[in-house]
């Protein structure tokens, strides 16, 4: 066994019950991922302008927290899956779990937790095969171009990398997406993107959301 899926995942305090599951939705077109550093007000108001889907992202934050800002973005009906931490998924009652190179396999997180949407990230054509015979749910593909909002990322892959590993699994689009760049993510075979800049970074994160709706609509 690969010494990744040797790593114990994370125990939730006692005090803290698990929330009942629930189904599968679509999968997003569009992901905004959130961290405890975001602002949560505006949350209801990203899922109104046509974000259907958040992803909960977070190293440093406490399991708790995680837990509420899950529970926040579960609250705007939108789905919503949790980077990382397949316990918070399960506790707070997310829709599925985004795991990338370090984290717990998608063969692993499918065993335990069978019914919940799983996503990988993947960089090659062969991994994104590899996720989709473990029974990966998407594959997130990237980064596509250059992004400041995470640190020691591979340089990027442009959208020809994307187009020659549609197939297996949908893929979402990764690293460095914005309004002007999302639709030829879309028509490069992307299912759709993900976004931090592209919304947290932006004057008015509202009406940045809604420009990104209409870029991949």
């Amino acid at each position: 066994m690969p010494a990744k899926e040797a790593r114990s995942v994370p125990v939730l305090s006692p005090s803290v019950s698990s929330a009942p599951v629930l189904p599968p939705p679509a999968l997003p077109r569009l992901f905004c991922l959130v961290s405890t550093d975001d602002d949560p007000a505006l949350l209801p108001g990203l899922a109104a302008a046509g974000i259907d889907g958040f992803q909960v992202r977070d190293k440093t934050a406490t399991t708790r927290g995680l837990v509420a800002l899950t529970a926040a973005a579960l609250d705007t009906g939108a789905c919503v899956v949790v980077n990382d931490r397949l316990d918070v998924a399960v506790v707070a009652g997310a829709h599925g779990v985004h795991l990338g190179a370090s984290d717990l396999s998608v063969a692993a997180a499918r065993r335990v937790a069978p019914s919940l949407m799983v996503g990988a990230t993947c960089r090659t054509p062969e991994q994104v095969a590899r996720a989709a015979a473990d029974g990966a749910t998407y594959a997130g593909f990237g980064p596509l171009f250059a992004t400041s909002s995470k640190a020691g990322l591979p340089a990027p892959l442009g959208l020809p990398a994307m187009s020659s590993a549609v197939g297996p699994l949908p893929l979402i689009g990764i690293g460095g997406v914005d309004a002007s760049r999302a639709g030829s993510v879309i028509e490069a075979g992307a299912h759709g993107v993900a976004v931090i800049g592209g919304i947290w970074r932006q004057p008015d994160p509202l009406q940045a959301a809604k420009d990104l709706v209409t870029a991949v609509s």
